[in-house]
Parts: structure tokens; sequence; C-alpha cells
């Protein structure tokens, strides 16, 4: 025998489990049996593959007895089962998904909170929402060592040699004195039916019923064992959608999220001729909570023939998807299919390409707060297709949505297009980092008063990358309002002239602001602010936001061309201004709001500050 203590995350995880996710207990029930499932179908595939094991009489079955007497529930199967290092690895520790993740994403809700078991890959331990003593009798096949791993479920655990017959595991749950209704018949009935009726092996539930044989006087009652299976067991997605409703693929999918949420969209296709084969897609409403970690999980299991084959294989859609869940089954590709095989399988690459572009096409056509809602969970997800799926670039780029200066919520291309001048073909934005800073920038202002329309990107990161590789919409040029010149109803004469004007000024403050800027100008764009400042598109750098993104580098710091509003008062009097002194803070003032207009910072804070203070004091 030997003592094992748990994971130190582990502690806190069944700290939680036995004080405070109790709004959903039942659920401890659909992450065994889907174990049990998931057990069975890696044997399964194992038999169809191995020759070891090809001659086996074997079918999978998934048993639940229930003991009213021991006042204990039992699941059992015939699957793969584990060996003690797998004991140490699935039950001892959660190396993957990470408890400390599990800890940190919960809300406070115990029902929403207990939705996050599944997902976070540690389903076993929602057994001690009901349990203080469990125990796991398994033996791995092709292995002649049985194990039993025995906890209270406090800080230790054991895990000790036993004899078992067969391959398979048994999950001995000695259930807590206040949890005696999930050993009543018609309520475990009912949580199977609810999360696994359609796993596709036998459920059969074994119980103590009572039977009267006779009839009058001569009538005996007798306490009998009884034997029942309680879920369809068919693959629900190899059924002809005709005799399938809404229901039916809402309660598979509670089974495949691990939650009680209802999806935001589902897609059962199938495809005939060259290549056959089906699939069943769902998208969440609510983010995978792994979704933008590095180690996300894959969330679509590739079946052939409604044989499991792999749930761990994160080319089966492209990285832009993996939000998606559900299910691929092909009648063409081998059984005994490797994970080398599957990498560079041609019949897989045309099913990927195939079920992506559905998926694509099912999102285009999602409308209201349906779109709404996937724009708010999944839109930087369609950006980093748009930079990574060259094929599917057009359908990315009728989903992608984008803030609006001039519009309520986020728009797409098309309704920008929909709007702007048909003859230009341009389609105007702005890249930062907050909206509000976008909102109210300075370069917006001539855009405001011309009323067009300027798409706000203000995930810098993401949108300094993407955005550059997008080009164009169709017949539609994307322009940088930061590097172009802004919409101007005078003529290139009375520029020339407002210019000459004020050339004096301009000059001098450029001798004042030195090599900090590249260029100091009069304006035309400017209709409420005195200043601002854009970039130097004939910069060697100009454009190359892109390069330093990607390389995970700051982008070097280049000289700023300042422009100033010839209308302004501001602008106006320091023309005017004889005192040398307050020329030069007013011109470093004109200089660095300009940038925090733009979010961007003054490189001497405690200068500017002063700065403000002594024009402050003079204008007292």
């Amino acid at each position: 025998m030997a003592k094992h203590q748990f994971q130190t995350e582990i502690g806190q995880l069944l700290k939680l489990m036995t004080h405070s996710l109790y709004s959903n207990k039942e659920i401890f029930i659909r992450e065994l049996v889907s174990n049990s499932s998931d057990a069975i179908d890696k044997f399964n595939h194992m038999r169809l593959t191995d020759e070891a094991f090809k001659n086996e009489d074997w079918s999978g079955q998934i048993n639940i007895n229930l003991d009213e007497e021991d006042n204990s529930l039992t699941i059992a199967d015939n699957g793969i089962g584990m060996n003690e290092e797998d004991l140490m690895n699935n039950l001892g520790t959660i190396a993957k998904s990470g408890t400390k993740a599990f800890v940190e994403n919960l809300t406070g809700d115990a029902k929403k909170d207990s939705n996050l078991i599944g997902q976070f890959g540690v389903g076993f331990y929602s057994v001690f929402m009901v349990s203080d003593n469990v125990e796991v009798i398994t033996k791995k096949a092709g292995e002649e060592q049985a194990y039993k791993f025995a906890t209270d479920g406090t800080g230790e655990f054991e895990i000790t040699p036993v004899t078992k017959e067969a391959h398979g595991t048994v999950m001995y749950i000695k259930l807590k004195e206040e949890e005696k209704e999930f050993l009543q018949k018609a309520r475990v009935e009912t949580i199977v039916k609810k999360y696994s009726n359609h796993i596709a092996y036998p459920i059969m539930m074994h119980y103590k019923a009572e039977e009267t044989e006779g009839e009058g006087d001569d009538a005996v009652t007798k306490t009998v064992r009884k034997s029942e299976q309680v879920n369809a067991a068919t693959a629900l997605w190899a059924l002809p959608k005709a005799e399938l409703k809404k229901e039916d693929y809402l309660e598979f999918y509670k089974g495949l999220s691990h939650s009680d949420d209802e999806p935001l969209k589902y897609l059962h296709n199938k495809v005939e001729g060259a290549q056959e084969f089906t699939t069943l897609f769902y998208i969440p409403k609510i983010a995978p909570m792994d979704m933008n970690r590095a180690d996300y999980s894959s969330h679509v299991k590739l079946y052939v023939k409604r044989v499991f084959i792999t749930d761990d294989d994160k080319e089966l859609l492209p990285t832009y998807l993996r939000f998606v869940m559900g299910i691929i089954d092909s009648e063409d590709l081998p059984l005994n299919v490797s994970r080398e095989i599957l990498q560079d399988n041609k019949i897989l690459a045309n099913i990927k390409q195939s079920s992506t572009k559905k998926i694509l096409q099912a999102i285009k056509k999602l409308k209201g707060e349906d779109a709404d809602i996937f724009t708010a969970q999944y839109n930087n997800l369609i950006k980093e297709g748009i930079y990574t799926d060259y094929i599917n670039k057009d359908l990315l780029l009728d989903i992608v949505k984008y803030k609006s200066s001039t519009e309520e919520g986020m728009v797409t291309f098309a309704d920008y297009t929909s709007r702007a001048d048909s003859e230009k073909k341009e389609i105007y934005y702005i890249i930062g980092e907050n909206e509000q800073v976008l909102r109210n920038s300075p370069l917006l202002e001539a855009y405001k008063k011309a009323n067009i329309e300027v798409l706000l990107m203000d995930n810098k990161n993401e949108d300094t990358i993407v955005t550059p590789m997008i080009g164009e919409y169709g017949e539609w040029e994307l322009k940088d309002i930061t590097v172009i010149p802004a919409p101007d109803s005078k003529t290139e004469e009375e520029k020339e002239e407002i210019s000459k004007e004020f050339k004096t000024l301009t000059e001098k403050i450029k001798e004042v602001l030195g090599e900090t800027v590249k260029e100091v100008k009069i304006t035309t764009r400017l209709t409420q602010s005195p200043s601002c400042v854009v970039k130097d598109a004939s910069s060697p750098l100009a454009g190359m936001e892109e390069m330093f993104a990607q390389m995970g580098k700051t982008m070097p710091e280049t000289p700023l061309i300042l422009e100033l509003n010839p209308d302004h008062e501001m602008v106006k009097k320091l023309d005017k201004l004889e005192k040398e002194a307050m020329f030069e803070d007013i011109s470093w003032i004109l200089f660095d709001s300009a940038k925090l207009a733009e979010g961007l910072e003054p490189k001497d804070k405690a200068a500017f500050s002063a700065r403000i203070a002594r024009v402050a004091t003079e204008a007292l």
C-alpha cells in the first residue's frame, strides 16, 4: 500500500467540491459516465488496430449499480483501464488543465462554477460533492496487475495492487447520508437521459425493485435485482437530420461541453461522393476557458466509421476556430491511422477545408443578438484567421467587425461600404489602444466635419499586424488616416497661402522642438483642437509596425510631424507672442498635448507638468 499527497492545487479543488459547489450536484454522474465512455472509446480503437486485442470477444458497456443498503453507487466500464502511472497522472495530478486556472475562473455563482468542472478536465473530482469516500479499481488492457485508488477527499490518497479479472475501471462511491436521492432509480435515469442519452454504448442500470407473483391471497411480493438500459446508445451524428429534434442536439451538446448552456449555433452535415464524412459542430455562446492559452485543448473528436480515434488533434480545424466543439466522422480514413498520418493526410485536409467553409458560412449568417454574442466572444480569433488563412480570407472579412466613429455597436466592412462614397472606394481607419482616446482623436475632426465614417481599431497589438494584411475589401482600399491627407474643401492655392502666412511661426516652433519632431506645419484637418501629431509616411520605418509586432519588439521611436490649426485662437496668439520663455513652453505644450490626445506619452512628464503650471500661473 502506497500513500501519496494530492497535488497542492487539488487540495484547493477538493475543498471547493465539498464546501462550495452544491447547486448542481447531479453533474458528477455526467462527468463519471463521460470518463467511462472515453475509456471505452480508447479500448475500442485499440481492439480494432492492435493485433493483440483483435480476437477479444468484447462490446463496450457502462454499468451503474444502485445499492441502497450499502448507501453506495458504482459506475463501471470495460474500457482501456489505468495502471499505477495513469492513476498518479490522471487522479493525483491535474497537469494539463490546471486547477489554478479553474480556481481563477470561479465566479462566485455556484451553478456557473459547477459548469467549469468538465471544461477544466477536473470532472472526476466532482464526485466529492456527494461523497466522502471513493475507490477506483482499475486494470489496464494488456497488463496483468490491477490497482485500487482510494481517498476520503482530504489531503491523501492510497494506491494498492489488487486483483481484477478484466480490463476496465470500477468507481465505488460511498454517498453522504444526505445524498440518498442518487440511489433512486428514477432520479439517476433522468440524469443519464439528460446528459448521456447519446453516448454510443449501452448504459445499464442495476437496481432493486419489488415484484409481485401470483394473485389475490396467493400473491407474494419479493425484492429482486433488475437491469435496464437507460440511454439510447446511438451515435447522434450518424442519424438522419430528419429524425432529430432541436432537443436532441441540445442534449448531446450538454455532454460534449460539460455544461447546461445552449450553444449559439449547431451545424450537422453529411457529405457523400468521392469522400464520405459526417460533421456535427457547435459554436458555444461562451468561449472555452482555455481558448487564449497556448496549451488549449481541442474540442473536436475524430471518429472513423463511428470508432473513436482522437480528441487531441489540433489540426482537425484551423487554430483560429479552436472554440468550435463537435464531431468529425470519416468513412474513408483507415482505423489504424496514426498522428503522423493525420498531419499530412489529403482526406483529412479536404474534410478540414470543407468544414471550415461550412462553419464560416454559418457564422456569416448569424443575425441580431446571436451575431453580437459571437463578435463579443470571438472577433479577435476571426482577425487571427484573416492573418493565417488566405484561402478563406474573403469569408473572414465578411465576418470581422470593428467599432465606428459614426455608428453604435460594431460594424462589418459591408456595413461600412454600404454608407461610404462609392466613387472613392476607400475605407478609413485609425489604430490605437483605447476606444475613448481614438474617439477623441484630433485626427478625426476633419472626418467628422465631412461626415465620413472611420473604423476605430482599438486592439493595437493585433490590429497593427492584421490590418496591413487586409489591404483591400473587394474593390475598396483600406486607408490609415494617420498617414494620409485629411478631407479638405480648400484648394491647393489656399493651403499654400495659409502656410506662407504662418511660415515664421512653424519655423520658430521647429527650432524650439528640434529633432523631437520631423516637421512643423499648418494643417486644415483640425476644426477644434489647436494641434495634432501624425506619422511620417516617408520614414524608412513607416509601415514596419507589423514586422516589429511579429518579432515581439517595440517599434523604435521615430520623429512625428506636428500639425497646427491656423484657425485656433491659441495658434493665432502664439504667432504674435513676444515672450520667448512663454513661447517655448506653449510650443512644447502643443506638441505634448497632441501626443496625449493620440494615446502617446510626453517624453518628459515632469517638464510637461512644469510648463502647464507656468502657463497657467501667467494666465492667472
